[in-house]
């Protein structure tokens, strides 16, 4: 009986011995709250600007390309430095006439998707836009990929059993800019919410301004050390965007993005750092801080359409890691971890005593589908994104809230650690992750 408290003390003692020593002393000693929260600091900083496309994210992608050379990292191969410059392109619906069957259509009851720069439509003209009805009671999947897929003139009347749908494209198109990777295409599509089935009559006139805007990835690389695996990629990443100014809260009107994702760039830079200071990684590493996340992906894309898939092992994409999960300290999740054995592969190579790797507790959320992995998804590559927020309960998400104050840097480091343990054997070109089904997995 006396033995049974000695048996509890070796049992505590071990476990605490495993969470100290799941990662080499290297890693304890790289891997830092006091690096984290510098670099935390620097990218969420007012003086960023809240990072969002084409104001303070420039500032933001120099400050990273010095986070990178000091890392140790070198440009891709072929490239003169960090920064992966890509031009996208803005739009934004300007101004909507529109009178139907004799009678004007209020503003709030039409959207312009943008397209081309001006147009005039009227029933009579030779090639009259084409007419899309969509009915009460009708599910609208169907109408929704017409709208979104149109390849010629678009005239829409929605019926207002619909005007939830409606009322958020008000909202979207008329307060925000767009962004492609090519120009507009040369045709446009107006929506009206209406009884009306018919279009007997009508004249829409509307005007869409474009501009091109160049942005830029921050893209480092260590080589990889043997010859047999030195052709492999494992990606780390995060997106270093955010939203930018907001309407003013309380006098404040950055929306800084200290978890969102100046938390996730601050462990690509610690991850970094801490490969280059152990210098024996097989296969070829690649870091990289992508812009244009919060407006569709974009910086994520662009550099999807530079890889050679079958090349990259796995995509290890870090989205805000600030705050503990709802599993509690030491856990984070991974978004679509039954699509591959990613997941289990992390896991495998930390000690549950140390560290968990959950599936992701939100799948009502798409978050899957909703990081820069998804582009590189799509590829067949095994891309996840590793997570602790706490969905819907983030009330700072997309605020001027989402400080530096609310981040909790121990536990951010412990994840930070634990991503650089459980991706040893990817590393070392031990361990490769089932690919993925290409197209949309």
């Amino acid at each position: 009986m006396l033995r049974a408290p000695h048996s509890c003390l070796i049992f505590v003692l071990t476990t605490c011995l495993n969470v100290l020593v799941f990662l080499p002393a290297t890693a304890q000693s790289v891997v830092s709250e006091r690096a984290l929260r510098r670099v935390v600091g620097e990218l969420a900083g007012d003086a960023m600007r809240g990072r969002s496309v084409g104001d303070g994210s420039v500032l933001a992608a120099r400050y990273l390309e010095k986070q990178f050379q000091r890392a140790g990292l070198q440009p891709l191969p072929g490239a003169a430095s960090f920064a992966q410059e890509f031009t996208v392109y803005q739009s934004r619906s300007q101004e909507l006439t529109v009178s139907l069957n004799g009678q004007p259509i209020d503003h709030s009851h039409s959207v312009l998707l943008p397209g081309q720069p001006s147009f005039s439509w009227t029933a009579t003209q030779a090639r009259p836009p084409r007419l899309l009805v969509v009915p009460a009671g009708v599910p609208l999947r169907p109408y929704v990929d017409s709208v979104f897929k149109a390849q010629q003139d678009l005239l829409v009347l929605v019926h207002p059993d619909h005007s939830r749908w409606f009322n958020s494209l008000v909202a979207h198109y008329w307060s925000n800019s767009q962004y492609s990777l090519t120009p507009p295409d040369p045709f446009s599509v107006v929506l009206l919410l209406t009884t009306d089935t018919k279009a007997t009559s009508f004249s829409v006139s509307g005007r869409t301004s474009v501009r091109p805007v160049q942005l830029r990835n921050v893209v480092g690389v260590l080589p990889g050390r043997d010859p047999a695996h030195r052709n492999e990629q494992v990606i780390f990443s995060a997106h270093y965007d955010h939203l930018g100014i907001r309407p003013a809260v309380q006098g404040d009107s950055i929306a800084n993005g200290a978890d969102d994702d100046a938390s996730g760039t601050a462990a690509v830079v610690a991850l970094a750092r801490y490969y280059h200071k152990r210098h024996d990684n097989a296969r070829t590493l690649v870091f990289v801080a992508f812009t244009a996340e919060e407006v569709g992906g974009f910086g994520a894309e662009y550099f999807s359409r530079q890889l050679q898939p079958r090349q990259v092992a796995a995509m290890l994409n870090i989205e805000m890691i600030g705050t503990p999960a709802k599993f509690g300290l030491r856990s984070a999740f991974v978004t679509g971890f039954e699509k591959s054995d990613l997941g289990a592969i992390l896991q495998r190579n930390v000690p549950a005593t140390a560290f968990r790797f959950e599936p992701d507790p939100y799948p009502d959320q798409y978050l899957f589908y909703r990081s820069d992995n998804y582009k590189l998804a799509q590829l067949g590559i095994p891309a996840h994104t590793i997570s602790t927020v706490q969905l819907p309960s983030a009330t700072y998400y997309h605020t001027v809230d989402d400080e530096i104050a609310n981040l909790n840097f121990s536990n951010m480091r412990a994840v930070v650690q634990a991503i650089a343990a459980g991706a040893a054997s990817l590393v070392s070109g031990q361990s490769t992750p089932t690919r993925l089904a290409p197209g949309t997995p």
